[in-house]
């Protein structure tokens, strides 16, 4: 493996204010687990369904049904957990936690407050090459979900949908340790592509399978390092959370909105109350939902429904035996098998699938050259065709190989390679039939080429005169002879013979 070397990025400083400000910013994560049963009963979890399809007895809180765990939600946690480099606790438990939602049958929710499943581990967060930060986990916790409140079908009544009313969820939880916006949506970003390569939550923000709460306060320049220091809270300013926000770029204007806010109340004399707010991108501000509750406002008390859930050592070994290669891993493999930069390691490393993709392109042919067409090329292509994913690619990675090879074979040119490219994707194919079908080998004969120099050389003995004078004009009769042979001419052999021809 690779050894990284980083810098740890400076605090954001909020400007415009009558003095500095640096944020602290600590995140609940709320990451919908990966299964197609719920947490505690056999319902699906299959999104889009119609309303209330997906609802067991025990999920609509129906007088004597009982929870019963669901091993393979334990499994994606334990499986999330490994993957962060948390502790497992082999001992956990489940809690009830009091309060009342009109989409929550139960009129509690299960969780886990004193005996959560993994414990502390980190996140490294990277900036931008050579820029990164950890964050360190304080704990995940298994919990169901709520259901879904509809408000805008009727104007007298809403509706409640159950279906996603006992859906797993892992909720991760970090220290106070991110100083920006920027790194908050890094942070984020971060869990969702680890949680992606092991498989335990697809972190689709869109459909609310990954949430975020925002805890977010301020404090003077020099205060977090006292409370890295003596871990005393009293050093930060009060917090304010912002409530299930799933979009990265909602997540940084919230806290740039929120902070500001809370500035404005302390240089004016006044103090920050700790409270729950929401996030209104519309018009760009966040209100006030409710005052910010305590572990004693839920009235938490152990389940009496569920034992304690008590795991073996073996069987987080096995898990442990058959976690995939992470992307901090996998990044590092590629700029060391491969010789790539760390922006595009990084950059091929983001998604499973690309990653894939690039490995069958890059096995046994030039790794930076194979990089250079799948980042450059193929993504592009992608992009311009409305946003497709790499699955989709009309392009499989043996054809953009078989493009390849015939570069490093000196069977065409770079130019011809971008327009046999655009042939395979758009009609398929073989790239070597087509190049041989059509006619778009590369010209090597350097006789051939040199008869070519020859006659824009004759030609255009005006020019000649300017590029002995001045070498940097050689380009013009570079490109001159790429047009008149099609631009099927080996540009090398061209570059050489010009130069010489020239030089004579």
């Amino acid at each position: 493996m690779l050894d990284l070397t980083y810098e740890t990025p400076k605090p954001k400083v909020i400007a415009g204010a009558k003095q500095d400000w640096e944020l602290v910013i600590g995140l609940e994560v709320h990451a919908q687990v990966a299964t197609n049963a719920k947490l505690f009963s056999g319902a699906s979890t299959e999104f889009g369904a119609e309303p209330n399809s997906n609802v067991a007895f025990v999920d609509a809180g129906m007088p004597g049904m009982l929870p019963v765990i669901n091993e393979e939600c334990v499994a994606q946690a334990v499986r999330t957990g490994l993957g962060l480099k948390a502790d497992i606790n082999l001992y956990s438990a489940f809690d009830r936690k009091n309060y009342f939602y009109p989409d929550l049958p139960q009129g509690y929710q299960i969780s886990q407050l004193y005996h959560p499943i993994v414990g502390e581990g980190e996140v490294l967060v990277d900036m931008g090459p050579g820029v990164a930060r950890v964050v360190r986990i304080e704990r995940i916790h298994l919990e169901q979900d709520a259901g879904k409140s509809i408000h805008d079908m009727d104007p007298t009544m809403s509706f409640v949908d159950l279906n996603r009313t006992g859906v797993a969820l892992m909720e991760i939880v970090s220290r106070p340790d991110i100083r920006g916006p920027e790194e908050a949506a890094a942070y984020v970003s971060k869990l969702r592509q680890i949680m992606r390569y092991l498989g335990t939550c697809d972190g689709n923000m869109q459909n609310g399978n990954l949430r975020a709460d925002v805890n977010v306060s301020i404090c003077q320049p020099g205060a977090y390092e006292k409370y890295q220091e003596t871990q005393d809270f009293s050093h930060l300013g009060t917090r304010c959370e912002i409530k299930n926000m799933n979009s990265l770029r909602f997540i940084q204007q919230a806290i740039e909105v929120e902070a500001k806010r809370q500035i404005a109340i302390v240089e004016a004399g006044g103090e920050v109350e700790q409270e729950t707010r929401l996030y209104d991108p519309d018009k760009g501000e966040t209100r006030s939902m409710r005052s910010k509750e305590e572990a004693h406002d839920y009235r938490y008390f152990p389940c009496p429904d569920l034992l304690p859930l008590e795991i073996e050592q073996g069987w987080v070994d096995d898990i442990a035996s058959d976690l995939p290669e992470l992307p901090d891993e996998k990044r590092a493999r590629f700029m060391g098998d491969f010789g790539l930069s760390e922006y595009d390691a990084s950059v091929l490393t983001a998604d499973t699938a690309d990653a894939a993709y690039f490995e069958q392109v890059a096995d046994g042919r030039d790794g930076k050259l194979a990089a250079n067409w799948v980042i450059n090329e193929l993504f592009g292509r992608l992009k311009k065709d409305d946003d497709k994913a790499i699955t989709d690619s009309a392009v499989s990675p043996a054809q953009l190989g078989g493009i390849i090879d015939l570069i490093t074979s000196d069977a065409i040119s770079g130019k011809i390679a971008k327009e046999l490219f655009e042939i395979v994707y758009t009609e398929g194919g073989d790239p070597a039939e087509i190049v041989e079908a059509r006619g778009m080998k590369q010209v090597t004969d350097t006789g051939a080429i040199e008869a070519a120099v020859d006659e824009i050389i004759a030609a255009n003995p005006d020019q000649v005169a300017k590029a002995k004078e001045n070498p940097k004009l050689a380009g013009w009769f570079v490109g001159q002879v790429m047009k008149a042979t099609g631009g099927k001419a080996n540009p090398k052999a061209v570059n050489e013979l010009v130069s010489k021809k020239l030089s004579s």
